[in-house]
């Protein structure tokens, strides 16, 4: 697999890069010269102080590798805000305690446009809870909602594991896509195989085996993948799902990511799957460039995340574009709010094009929501428009 000219990393990245390779290569000969790729992925991410979460590699924004939504404009928070606001005045309603609990802040732009939106719609949290396995992104989150937001910082609280039960409402933008995947392919004699990682030749390489009976098995048959289809399952996904249904005792549970419903995520014409790595603002093929320096990520299959959540007891609010769940929201009338003469005007009419169309992040990236023990009156804002669930 060839992957076209980038820039090269500096010295010390390409270092880093190198370590991890190795520790790579140990964990490969210790697993008896064959790892699944989900295990790659896991190191390639997340591997102490070399992977690409757990590094110290700009990863956001225009220095970065690819750009958040919360990146582009502070009116993406204020809308999820609106939808935050709306949980937390029905559970005061029911007399429930009333927390929010983020996974995966990034830099903490949306913690802080969160925390901004709800303290202007009255309805701030009792804490807002951040669980983020990268240590030194816990410290860009802290700087951030320091200096947008000083005085709520004393609402925010780090946590390390998942609490045990949990009433208020829980976000996750961009989460689900960057949990490990497990790659599946159906030969042309119709054997299932999981793809994994060796060393070969001196680098990193494929092979596949035969899948037998287990967990992995049991979801990639039910999927009926015609012969010759490679895609990715998610087995990471599927226990956090679980885990935050259990957990969530009363409130709500909103994802917003990159993907499809079933029927288009297995698409024919998507026969070799949705893996993508992200390099420095340019899509890279090959899933061994530069490890622990390129970001791994594979579309969410939210069929799966609705079965799996709708398996352990959490009720569906509603699954939509994120154009139309922004819209929804109030976006339009927000920025209409800002005034043509405010200094970001012009900035954030391209953002909210950027965040709505079509052709950008507006049909691609979707929002979907949960509910358990909620006593709503009307549909969560975000969801009032165009549903799309008959698709899941």
């Amino acid at each position: 697999m060839t992957t076209p000219q980038l820039p090269a990393p500096g010295a010390d990245a390409a270092s880093a890069s190198a370590a991890l390779v190795e520790r790579i290569r140990a964990a490969i000969d210790a697993a008896d010269g064959w790892l699944s790729f989900a295990d790659y992925m896991r190191l390639a991410l997340y591997s102490p102080g070399l992977g690409y979460y757990s590094g110290g590699a700009a990863k956001f924004g225009a220095h970065g590798d690819f750009t958040t939504a919360p990146e582009l404009s502070p009116l993406f928070g204020a809308c999820i805000a609106e939808t935050a606001a709306a949980v937390l005045a029905a559970l005061a309603a029911q007399g429930q305690r009333r927390d929010v609990l983020e996974f995966g802040a990034g830099t903490g732009r949306l913690a802080a446009q969160l925390l901004l939106g709800l303290e202007r719609l009255g309805q701030l949290p009792t804490r807002y809870c951040i669980v983020d396995l990268s240590g030194e992104l816990r410290e860009r989150q802290r700087a951030t909602i320091a200096a947008a937001a000083p005085h709520l910082l004393d609402h925010v609280v780090w946590l390390d594991t998942l609490p045990d039960a949990f009433s208020g409402f829980i976000v996750g933008n961009e989460v689900l896509d960057a949990m490990p995947c497990a790659l599946v392919h159906r030969d042309a004699a119709g054997q299932l195989h999981e793809r994994g990682v060796v060393w070969q030749s001196g680098a990193l390489g494929w092979q596949d085996r035969p899948l037998h009976a287990g967990p992995l098995h049991a979801l990639a048959a039910a999927l009926d993948l015609p012969n010759g289809y490679t895609t990715e399952i998610q087995p990471d996904m599927h226990a956090y799902v679980a885990s935050v249904a259990t957990l969530l005792q009363h409130g709500a549970a909103l994802w917003l990511d990159y993907g499809f419903a079933h029927a288009e995520y297995y698409h024919p014409e998507r026969h070799m799957g949705t893996l993508i790595g992200h390099y420095r603002h340019h899509t890279v093929h090959d899933p061994f460039f530069w490890p622990g320096l390129t970001d791994l990520t594979c579309h969410v299959d939210f069929s799966a995340v609705y079965r799996e959540a709708d398996a352990a007891g959490l009720a569906l609010e509603g699954y939509a574009p994120q154009a139309q769940y922004l819209l929804d929201a109030g976006l339009l009338d927000k920025l209409a709010g800002l005034g043509a003469d405010h200094p970001a005007y012009l900035a954030q009419i391209a953002a909210v094009q950027k965040l709505t169309s079509p052709a950008e992040m507006g049909d691609l990236f979707k929002a979907i929501a949960f509910s358990k023990g909620l006593a709503l009156s009307a549909l969560l804002p975000g969801f009032g428009g165009r549903d799309d669930s008959h698709k899941l």
